[in-house]
């Protein structure tokens, strides 16, 4: 006897529709999510990395609609800030425990943590992706995170992983990304 097949994760249903239709936050992790997790070191010791344009212009469309998002980093990097401040996003960077970073700003903000989506890809995502209401991993997490994530997108991090969050988020708002 087969087994049906469930859903793939990378399908919003109507009950993840609900959820990203409630949003109070959307929480972004840096490497791996806008980036492709890949990082160039120069050899006077700074760092670049390659973020993708369509990821910039579906926060723009967020922002636009007034969806509140932050990025939410270990790394204590400029290349964190300037990004964030280009797209006019918040940051919070060089965390060293992300959950309680984030739990501090939800509770400041009276946020319930059932109504944040956050986006990662690596482990030290995983105490906040399992404590907010829709944990989401780019194609390419890791297989920890791949297991409690409730949407996975269909693109990997760096490459419009982050733009296929905002239209959903946008699509379930009836809105046009």
């Amino acid at each position: 006897m087969t087994r049906p097949r469930s859903r793939p994760r990378s399908t919003i249903t109507p009950a993840l529709s609900r959820r990203l239709r409630s949003l109070a936050l959307l929480v972004l992790d840096f490497d791996g999510v806008m980036t492709d997790n890949r990082v160039l070191v120069t050899d006077d010791g700074r760092e670049a990395a390659f973020c993708n344009r369509s990821d910039g212009m579906g926060l723009a469309a967020l922002r636009h609609a007034g969806v509140p998002m932050l990025i939410l980093s270990t790394e204590k990097v400029p290349i964190v800030v300037h990004r964030a401040h280009k797209l006019k996003l918040e940051c919070m960077h060089g965390s060293d425990d992300k959950w309680a970073s984030l739990k501090e700003l939800l509770d400041a903000r009276g946020i319930d943590p059932d109504r944040v989506a956050y986006v990662g890809n690596d482990v030290n995502d995983l105490d906040c992706m399992e404590h907010v209401g829709f944990p989401i991993s780019v194609a390419d997490g890791y297989p920890e995170v791949l297991r409690v994530a409730k949407y996975i997108t269909r693109r990997p991090g760096g490459f419009g992983a982050v733009r296929e969050v905002c239209d959903a988020i946008l699509k379930a708002r009836g809105a046009r990304p």
